[in-house]
């Protein structure tokens, strides 16, 4: 078998860019795969094109000799768009090798560790705490989701005193446990907003009374020192690692004692190859792993196949993939909680808060409708920048 062509399509999910990838081969074997949206989307085409006459003509299953030839013909180490277009590209081998022999793709990982995986939903960002109850209520009737998470912020934290934003949060968080199913798990995300690491130890202690199931990446990611710091000062669940690219920077972070949970991203850390040898490193420093998944409906099923496999696997993100999965008058109450994403045709849905395997289906599981993404449906979508009083630029 070879690698004939590779195929990159420019989509969108509701008002976010996609770039899905296809790699076609001379057997007639397709694989799938997606690139995280860092910014600037269309970039990622040409980049792809490029990497494309590498691989041109090879064996698609030599999967790690693939990766590495495409990780090592760039002088230097790749950044954010090298590596989203290479894990593309690893998620299309997985899918090839695992259709050509008509199995599911955890089954080349060592087979299923787990028959389901649990998942939890975003309910963005802080809503008002009847609003928030009511979203998670519904979200578990409907869905079985019994994990949530949530922006801990309901000030803003620039404009405001930094006692009255802790103080803001931790009443919120109170108010939130006090009137939802204490069986929930909730989850704070602080958006690595906050540059000082005291003041982020300030906040997650003032959570930490209310059980979060995580207080997730507070601080900024380049100094792993001070994560060791934060993590030794919190009497809560520290999760981290969305903004990290390699085994190299999760170990240093490990090295540390950084945090108890990994959130590698399987379509920026460059792919399911790479993402099972941070995990590995993770297990050997008795840490789990929550994969960061913000993305579409592929995204999903590669991670699933991750997760499947993986002992140390604690938990996934999850967004429903699109509106007309939801029960009538609902769509209006989960807001980015759910996706527009009909590339895919058939999405891993939630049962009893959890993605149920696939055992019958090979590759990824998943069914692509290239109909649709026949048509160019590129979206422009700006990270929103804050500001602070000075007219500074705040951390994102």
């Amino acid at each position: 078998m070879k690698i004939d062509r590779l195929r990159a399509f420019m989509t969108r999910d509701g008002g976010r860019p996609r770039v899905l990838v296809a790699i076609d081969t001379d057997e007639g074997v397709t694989g799938w795969g997606e690139c995280y949206n860092h910014g600037p989307d269309r970039a990622l085409l040409p980049i792809l094109d490029y990497l494309a006459d590498f691989i041109a003509g090879h064996d698609p299953r030599r999967i790690e000799y693939l990766i590495q030839l495409l990780v090592q013909q760039a002088r230097f180490p790749p950044g954010a768009l090298g590596l989203a277009a290479i894990s593309a590209i690893d998620h299309c081998l997985w899918d090839i090798s695992a259709k050509a022999l008509n199995v599911p793709v955890y089954m080349l990982l060592g087979g299923h560790a787990r028959d389901r995986i649990r998942v939890y939903s975003g309910v963005y960002t802080a809503p008002d705490v009847p609003a928030a109850a009511e979203t998670m209520a519904m979200l578990n009737e409907d869905w079985g989701f019994n994990a949530f998470k949530l922006s801990p912020y309901r000030i803003d934290i620039h404009a405001n005193r930094w006692g009255e934003v802790v103080r803001t949060s931790a009443e919120y968080f109170r108010t939130l446990r006090e009137t939802t199913d204490p069986t929930f798990d909730i989850a704070f995300d602080a958006h690595a907003k906050i540059f000082e690491p005291r003041l982020a130890s300030q906040l997650g202690n003032a959570l930490a009374p209310y059980d979060p199931l995580f207080f997730e990446e507070p601080i900024r990611p380049e100094n792993f020192e001070r994560w060791g710091e934060l993590h030794r000062s919190l009497n809560c669940t520290l999760a981290t690692g969305e903004s990290l690219y390699s085994r190299f920077e999760f170990l240093r972070l490990l090295q540390v004692d950084g945090c108890d949970i990994i959130q590698p991203d399987i379509c920026v850390v460059g792919g399911l190859l790479e993402m099972r040898k941070i995990a590995a490193i993770a297990e050997a420093h008795y840490v789990t792993v929550a994969p960061h998944n913000p993305m579409g409906p592929l995204a999903t099923a590669v991670n699933l196949h991750f997760c499947a496999a993986q002992p140390n696997f604690k938990i996934l993100e999850y967004r429903l993939p699109n509106a007309d999965v939801l029960p009538a008058g609902r769509a209006g109450m989960v807001g980015e909680a759910v996706g527009d994403a009909h590339y895919v045709t058939d999405p891993y849905l939630p049962r009893e808060g959890h993605l149920e395997l696939r055992a019958d289906r090979a590759g990824w599981g998943v069914e692509i409708d290239e109909a649709h993404l026949a048509t160019d449906r590129y979206v422009h979508w700006e990270r929103r920048v804050p500001r602070r009083p000075d007219g500074s630029i705040a951390f994102a």
